[in-house]
């Protein structure tokens, strides 16, 4: 039950969090919004850690998690924000919403190489044709909207890289741990990167991007990374990418809704094609799942156990 609100929850986040994005750099600029989630995360998650009294492990396996949640937390965020701003945040999701592809082929060349069948080469066929739509209609937008929709696809690599990377270390690390050490190994990369950049204090602000920088840092940061390294901790990389199928039609139709996103015949036909890619992945998947559940469950029922030669036990084991 748990698992279910959390993974809820992150859905219903993941929707919401592409407008907030945008709108948190209406004014601001993108660089200082996303810094100021930042800062107003790691002063939530330290607040949060003190009320736990738990305390940071910074064994080696420990700085190893917490180097590949910073590479998700920065690279991949800050690739984002910086698209957004040409982009329309719906389409932020979508795109995204090809993280379950790229995780499994990043997990095929990481984690070992695994047949390609029919079905998850043509769920892959897809997504490239869904991608090339929506590349056709950031071409109306013009130059930036192109470098956007790459950004984006960038962001989503280093996500699926990040998910894996931890899988891998295998620290054994509470979600609360992970995300406050990611924050503190990213933290200082923001700053510097908006003192580089920017570095003088906003002039104009907007109502929208204040509350976006709160909800942000309060709700998306605090509660909604911690909630993606809960479910990290207890499924697989790529059920947990599957999110990414649901929360792309909420946004679509929030940002439709709330900030005036025009959802045009091409936009709608690269979101169903990548929708369709995923879920014929996802279908794929569950088939060869359930084949070699069934070819374990055969062999282990089997007289002599599969291919060995029945043993002959003695008798006290009788």
């Amino acid at each position: 039950m748990r698992i279910a609100i959390a993974y809820l929850s992150v859905v219903l986040l993941w929707a919401t969090t592409p407008l907030a994005i945008k709108w948190s750099g209406e004014g601001p600029g993108f660089l200082f919004g996303v810094t100021g989630r930042m800062v107003i995360g790691v002063v939530c998650i330290g607040i949060v850690l003190l009320l736990k009294k738990q305390r940071l492990s910074w064994q080696r396996k420990a700085r190893q998690t917490y180097l590949a949640v910073a590479l998700q937390v920065y690279g991949s965020m800050i690739v984002v924000y910086w698209a957004a701003q040409f982009i329309p945040s719906g389409w932020i999701s979508v795109l995204f919403g090809l993280t379950p592809m790229i995780t499994a082929l990043l997990a095929r060349l990481w984690l070992g190489l695994r047949e390609l069948n029919f079905s998850k080469l043509l769920s892959y066929l897809l997504g490239v044709g869904g991608l090339t739509l929506m590349f056709g209609s950031a071409l109306t937008l013009g130059r930036d909207a192109v470098l956007g929709i790459a950004a984006v696809i960038f962001g989503a690599f280093l996500h699926s890289f990040s998910a894996l990377w931890i899988k891998r270390i295998d620290a054994g690390l509470p979600a609360l741990n992970q995300v406050a050490g990611g924050l503190l190994f990213a933290l200082p990369a923001y700053l510097l990167t908006w003192g580089v950049f920017d570095g003088e204090w906003p002039r104009h602000f907007t109502p929208a991007s204040v509350i976006s920088i709160v909800y942000l840092g309060v709700i998306a940061t605090t509660g909604g990374f911690v909630l993606y390294y809960y479910l990290l901790i207890r499924l697989a990389a790529t059920r947990v990418a599957l999110i990414t199928l649901i929360s792309p039609v909420l946004a679509l139709l929030l940002g439709h809704a709330v900030n005036d996103e025009p959802i045009t015949p091409n936009v709608l036909a690269g979101a169903a094609s990548i929708f369709s890619a995923l879920l014929l992945h996802e279908v794929a998947g569950k088939r060869r799942s359930r084949a070699r559940a069934e070819a374990r469950a055969a062999a282990s029922e089997s007289p002599n156990g599969g291919n060995r030669p029945a043993l002959k036990r003695p008798s006290r084991y009788r």
